[in-house]
């Protein structure tokens, strides 16, 4: 297949674990490029995500590999053959590549962790809340700037409001729940926000309440998104400008413990809703 210009975080996940397999067998690139008929120039750009790859190819390469798990077999063959060009692609050329891959990693994702020590979750924030913080930004973004990252937020929502609503599990701090970003009636609306989301059964929140012991995570917010088999889960930190996605599975694993640990620190999800309950009475 020839090169692909448009080149995604998907894309490169694909040829990443590709490349990984190889690596498991000892196979140099040249060697794996030989099976295929191709050059190490063409295996490069395959790995890279440069370059797409057929069904077939992924399958000859995995039967070379000796790769017998035909769930993550039949994963990778989803990637390669996936031509989805969901709503995210009609910000491409008007926001940054990161907005796109996130919005599109959410949409594959079985299920999401989140742990937000800084700002409310942005699957959960209301368009004000939203505005507001990217309004913050320092040199402040011109209307054309910050209205698609705004619309973009909203439209992200859909991963947990959709039918086959994707599982989202997230723990928040009390001091996320209290700064107001905006004003009164901005926090009001974005705790009334979340206690809709509450309502349905794929949303889970718990807080983490000021007064709780043997919370030391003051600093820590990421997103972790399953995917449709365990190789292909995907970390990130979450910070306000974006960050890389991380999937050895030794940053996954500490992603994992990290967030049992924030969340044993946690209220139950009951108490949790009763918590933010009392806060939006308060305002």
């Amino acid at each position: 297949m020839p090169p692909k210009r448009l080149l995604t975080a998907r894309r490169v996940r694909l040829g990443a674990e590709l490349r990984k397999l190889r690596e498991a067998t000892g196979m140099k690139a040249r060697e794996a490029a030989a099976l295929l008929g191709a050059d190490s120039v063409q295996m490069s750009q395959i790995e890279s995500g440069v370059a797409g790859v057929s069904a077939d190819r992924v399958r000859r390469l995995a039967a070379h590999y000796a790769c017998v798990d035909e769930a993550f077999i039949k994963a990778l063959v989803a990637m390669a053959t996936d031509r989805t060009r969901g709503w995210w692609e009609e910000y491409r050329e008007v926001l940054p590549p990161p907005f796109l891959d996130l919005a599109e990693l959410e949409h594959h994702a079985t299920s999401l962790q989140v742990i937000a020590t800084a700002h409310v979750p942005g699957l959960l924030q209301t368009e004000a809340y939203a505005r507001a913080v990217f309004s913050y930004a320092a040199p402040e973004l011109p209307a054309s700037e910050l209205e698609p990252r705004v619309a973009h937020r909203m439209r992200r929502r859909v991963v947990v409001e959709r039918d086959r609503a994707v599982e989202y599990e997230a723990v928040v701090h009390e001091g996320v729940l209290r700064t107001r970003v905006d004003d009164r009636r901005t926090a009001r609306a974005q705790l009334e926000e979340i206690l809709r989301q509450l309502e349905r059964p794929n949303v889970t929140v718990r807080v983490i309440p000021f007064d709780v012991d043997g919370f030391a995570g003051a600093n820590t917010s990421m997103v972790y998104a399953g995917g449709v088999v365990r190789q292909l889960d995907t970390a990130k930190r979450d910070a306000p400008h974006g960050g890389p996605f991380l999937d050895a599975e030794s940053q996954l694993a500490r992603f994992r413990t990290l967030f049992r640990k924030v969340e044993s620190a946690s209220l139950d999800p009951v108490r949790s809703r009763d918590f933010i309950h009392r806060l939006a009475k308060e305002l």
